[in-house]
C-alpha cells in the first residue's frame, strides 16, 4: 500500500535506516495491516491499536518483540501526522508490556564468607582486594561509590564512610569490625606499597598507584567469585546480599533504604524477596497444619 511505501522510503532516505531495519519495519506494519483487515489505518483509534498489542501478547510473542512493534507503530503514525495524513496520532500513548524487573540473586552468609576469604594475604593486591570485598559487603555501597571514595571520607575511629551517592546525595555508610580490621591492614601494609611515589586521595588504588576503576573492581570480584564459589559474582551481588541479610535479620525497611541510598522506598522493596524454597521451608516448619501434613500417616 502507498502509506507503507511512503513511510519506508522516508526511513531509508531521510532517516538513513539500513535495509535490514527497514525490512523489520515492513514486517511489523504488514502484520498490523493484516490484523486491521478492512479497517483503514488512517481512521483507527487507540483501542484498535491496543487490541493488536493484546493479540500479540496472547500469541506469546516475546516482550522485546512486542515492544519493537509498538515502537514501529508509534513511528508510523508520527510520520503520518507529520505528513498531514491523519489529524492526530492514535499511537502516541501506546505502550508495550513493562520490562519484568528481575530480582538480583543474594549469596548465602556462608557463600559471602567464602568469597571474602578468597583473596590471598600474601600480596599487596590480595590484601587490598580482601579489604575491598569486606567493605562492599559491610557497607552495601554501589561500585561507583566505592571507587569514588577518598581517604578523607573514611573515619576509622567511628567506623563510618562518607558517601556521595546518586543525585549528589550524601549519606553515611557503616563498617563492621572485620571490615575495619581488613581496611586497617590495607592502609598500613598494602596501600603504601601500591602507591609508590604516586600521590592520590583515592581510598582504593591499583598497582601503579592510580584510583581503581569500576571495571577493575567488577573484574576482580568476578574472578574471586569463580575461584571460591564457581559462580558469577559482581559487586552488586554483594550489595544485594548486604540488603537481603539485613532484612532477613529483622532490619527495618526504612533503615535499609537509608543505608542503600535509595531515594524512594519502592526501590528498596525489590530486596525484600525471599526465595520460594525459603518461604516453603519456613512455612513447613512454622505452620501447624503444614507440620501435621509432613508427618507420615500411621
Amino acid at each position: 500500500m502507498d502509506l507503507l511505501a511512503d513511510f519506508l522510503g522516508y526511513l531509508q532516505v531521510e532517516r538513513n535506516f539500513s535495509v535490514h531495519t527497514c525490512a523489520a519495519y515492513r514486517r511489523d506494519l504488514t502484520q498490523y495491516v493484516r490484523f486491521l483487515g478492512a479497517d483503514d489505518p488512517l481512521v483507527v483509534e487507540r483501542e484498535r491499536l491496543r487490541s493488536f498489542i493484546a493479540t500479540l501478547a496472547r500469541e506469546n510473542y516475546r516482550r522485546t518483540t512486542v515492544n519493537r512493534k509498538v515502537a514501529t507503530l508509534r513511528s508510523f503514525y508520527r510520520f503520518l501526522l507529520k505528513e498531514g495524513r491523519v489529524d492526530h496520532n492514535p499511537a502516541s500513548e501506546l505502550r508495550g508490556p513493562k520490562k519484568q524487573r528481575t530480582l538480583p540473586k543474594a549469596l548465602s552468609i556462608a557463600q559471602v564468607e567464602q568469597l571474602l576469604d578468597a583473596p590471598s594475604l600474601d600480596t599487596p593486591t590480595g590484601i587490598r582486594d580482601r579489604a575491598l570485598l569486606h567493605t562492599l559487603y559491610a557497607t552495601g555501597l554501589r561500585v561507583c561509590e566505592l571507587v569514588g571514595t577518598n581517604l578523607e571520607d573514611l573515619d576509622m575511629g567511628t567506623a563510618e564512610v562518607r558517601v556521595l551517592g546518586k543525585g549528589n546525595r550524601e549519606r553515611i555508610a557503616l563498617l563492621d569490625r572485620r571490615a575495619g580490621r581488613q581496611l586497617e591492614e590495607y592502609l598500613i601494609v598494602s596501600r603504601p606499597r601500591l602507591l609508590g611515589s604516586e600521590r592520590t586521595d583515592a581510598l582504593f588504588i591499583g598497582q601503579r598507584g592510580e584510583r581503581l576503576t569500576v571495571r577493575a573492581v567488577q573484574k576482580n570480584t568476578a574472578r574471586y567469585g569463580n575461584l571460591s564459589l564457581r559462580i558469577s559474582v559482581s559487586p552488586h551481588t554483594l550489595r544485594h546480599s548486604f540488603a537481603t541479610h539485613l532484612l532477613e535479620g529483622g532490619a527495618d525497611l526504612r533503615v535499609v533504604q537509608e543505608l542503600l541510598g535509595h531515594s524512594t522506598i519502592a526501590t528498596t522493596q525489590v530486596y525484600t524477596h525471599l526465595s520460594a524454597q525459603r518461604l516453603r521451608k519456613v512455612y513447613d516448619l512454622a505452620h501447624p497444619r503444614a507440620k501435621l501434613s509432613n508427618q507420615s500417616d500411621p
